[in-house]
């Protein structure tokens, strides 16, 4: 992974936030306003009215009680104070969840797509249906998720950052992101790489941590944060140094221990595009969806 470059910060002009007018979307809702609000964006609120059921006669549009109790909703939804000072447009397509959400992202040209979730069964269950996974595979701008640990907030700043990376390409494009916020709020930014669990290694009749076990984990832990220095560009560009952290443990657990302990406002992580739902399980998506699931803050993932 090699250090980014000096670039033009990130923008955010146009945000999607896809709702389903639950409390949690309501946190949602606060961290898309307060992103507005920063970069002048333009917020697009969408939920996404289910399928019709396939019925001999046509519902009649004044007769499509989901379409109305969803335009009740949707007026109550953004008639708070969030979006008073903001300009926004409600959205409510009707159809499956992901070619909705895919094509509205591609038509109006969205920078950042922001959701919340309850994260019942391991995010198996979000508020949008089950598309999370289809989200972080495929979307094609950066998804902040809110999750369930996230505390209830009326709007924050992403001022202490955590950048998990593993030093791959996904990360890279994290890196630009991470960076880019920190400077735009002018906070602190950690790089964090965390190192597996030492094994065990059977020296005598008994299992035992050896002396070179030991070492080995030293070197790897100097490595690593060799590694992290080298991604941080020449110039200055930060009102104060990154920290650099290497963790040891099991990824995900490591990477919301740090978080919480760090007091972390936000978690950014690079992800790779998987070949399929099922295949995505058993990789670096399993990472994500638990760092989510259990987050104290929400979580920034780009696509690599």
């Amino acid at each position: 992974m090699q250090t980014i470059e000096a670039k033009p910060r990130v923008s955010f002009k146009n945000l999607l936030l896809a709702t389903d007018f639950s409390s949690i979307s309501k946190s949602a809702l606060a961290y898309a306003a307060s992103i507005a609000s920063r970069y002048g964006s333009k917020i697009y609120v969408v939920h996404v009215i289910p399928p019709e059921p396939r019925m001999p006669i046509p519902v009649l549009p004044e007769l499509d009680r989901d379409r109305l109790q969803a335009e009740l909703a949707m007026q109550e939804f953004v008639n708070g104070d969030e979006l008073k000072e903001i300009r926004h447009e409600t959205l409510l397509p009707r159809g499956a969840m992901w070619p909705e959400i895919s094509e509205l992202i591609e038509s109006d040209e969205i920078d950042l797509l922001v959701v919340g979730t309850h994260g019942r069964a391991g995010l198996k269950k979000v508020i949008l249906g089950s598309v999370a996974e289809e989200l972080f595979r495929q979307a094609s701008c950066p998804v902040l998720t809110i999750g369930p640990a996230v505390p209830e907030v009326t709007g924050r700043e992403f001022r202490r950052i955590l950048l998990a990376t593993d030093f791959g390409p996904a990360s890279q494009h994290a890196l630009t992101y991470a960076f880019s916020l920190a400077e735009e709020s002018q906070g602190a930014l950690t790089l964090l790489h965390v190192l597996p669990p030492t094994p065990t290694v059977e020296v005598t009749p008994y299992w035992h941590v050896g002396t070179d076990v030991v070492e080995r984990q030293e070197t790897a832990g100097r490595i690593a944060l060799g590694r992290l220095k080298e991604l941080i560009p020449p110039e200055k560009t930060l009102v104060s140094d990154p920290e650099l952290r290497v963790g040891f443990g099991p990824v995900s657990p490591e990477i919301i221990r740090i978080a919480a302990a760090s007091h972390a406002d936000l978690i950014v992580m690079g992800v790779n595009r998987a070949a399929s739902v099922r295949v995505s399980v058993h990789l670096p998506w399993a990472t994500a969806y638990a760092v989510v699931g259990h987050a104290p803050c929400p979580v920034l993932t780009v696509r690599g």
